[in-house]
C-alpha cells in the first residue's frame, strides 16, 4: 500500500460520498489541479487503496425486503473449515457482507432476501445442508437506519 497523504485522504473522502464527482469539482475543493488529482485517483487504484467504483442500490427497489444478520458457529476452526465457509458464503449473492470474527462466534453475515421463505430456504442451503455448522442465530433487522459501505478516512 502506498502511503496516504492529506490530499489523499481529502480526495477520497469525496470520492466517497460520490465517486461520479467531476475531477475538476474535487481539485476545487482540495486545492489541487484536475490534472494532480486525476493522476493520485490512478495511482490510489493502481496500488488497491481505492479497490471498485459501485453503485448502491436500495434494496427495495430490488424487493430485498428481509435484511438479517446472522452468527454462525462452526462445529471447529480448522483451516478446513474455515476455508469451505468463507467460500460458501463469499459465493453467496445474498451474503451482503461476511466477516470471520473471533469471541465464540465464528462468522457473522449481513444477509438480504426477498421474503422470510426466500431467507427459509437460504438457511437450509448455508448452515443447515453443511455437518460443520453446528448452528446459527438470526436478528432481523427491523429497519435500515444505516446501510452504507464508506470507510471513515481519518
Amino acid at each position: 500500500m502506498r502511503a496516504l497523504d492529506s490530499f489523499d485522504r481529502q480526495i477520497l473522502r469525496i470520492l466517497q460520498r460520490d465517486s461520479k464527482t467531476p475531477q475538476r469539482t474535487i481539485a476545487d475543493a482540495v486545492n489541487l489541479s484536475a490534472a494532480a488529482v486525476q493522476r493520485r485517483i490512478a495511482a490510489m487504484e493502481q496500488a488497491g487503496v481505492i479497490r471498485a467504483n459501485v453503485a448502491l442500490v436500495d434494496p427495495d427497489a430490488l424487493a430485498l425486503t428481509v435484511t438479517a444478520v446472522v452468527e454462525v458457529f462452526l462445529r471447529d476452526e480448522r483451516t478446513a473449515s474455515i476455508d469451505r465457509a468463507k467460500t460458501l458464503f463469499r459465493e453467496t449473492p445474498e451474503v451482503q457482507q461476511c466477516y470471520y470474527t473471533t469471541g465464540g462466534t465464528s462468522f457473522v453475515l449481513v444477509i438480504v432476501t426477498t421474503d422470510m421463505r426466500a431467507y427459509e430456504g437460504l438457511t437450509r442451503r448455508l448452515f443447515s445442508d453443511h455437518e460443520w455448522v453446528a448452528s446459527f442465530r438470526t436478528l432481523v433487522a427491523l429497519d435500515r437506519v444505516k446501510s452504507d459501505t464508506a470507510v471513515i478516512v481519518p
